[in-house]
């Protein structure tokens, strides 16, 4: 992830779920905040109800490569957090980024696709 940085510490968790806009998906709960860094910061939550460690690793791995091919359309300077449900787990793939893309543009993370300059 070229110009982004992990989120780790729990009060900034915390002061983005306060503070940040969210958006919800049968997937994954979103949660961002402008920051005006010169880099974002990703955090990716998985709780214990989506089940034993293989499972949590697993959805973690999915969002982060999500979030990676994605990143080069997204801009700088945004905390993130996305909150994993259970359906991340075993959703195809192809359903998840269409999710993740469709809650960023919620979000204005992404212009519509009419706006991109070509």
């Amino acid at each position: 992830m070229e110009h982004t940085v992990s989120l780790k510490q729990n009060h900034e968790f915390r002061r983005l779920y306060n503070k940040g806009k969210s958006v919800v998906s049968p997937y994954f709960v979103i949660y961002c905040r402008r920051t005006g860094r010169p880099v974002s910061r990703l955090g990716i939550t998985t709780g214990v109800k989506l089940g034993n460690a293989v499972k949590r690793n697993r959805a973690r791995r999915r969002i982060r490569e999500l979030y990676r091919t994605n990143e080069p359309g997204l801009p700088v300077g945004y905390d993130i957090v996305i909150v994993a449900r259970a359906r991340v787990i075993y959703g195809r793939y192809s359903e998840l980024e269409r999710s993740f893309k469709q809650l960023m543009k919620k979000l204005g993370l992404v212009p519509p696709k009419g706006d991109r300059p070509q």
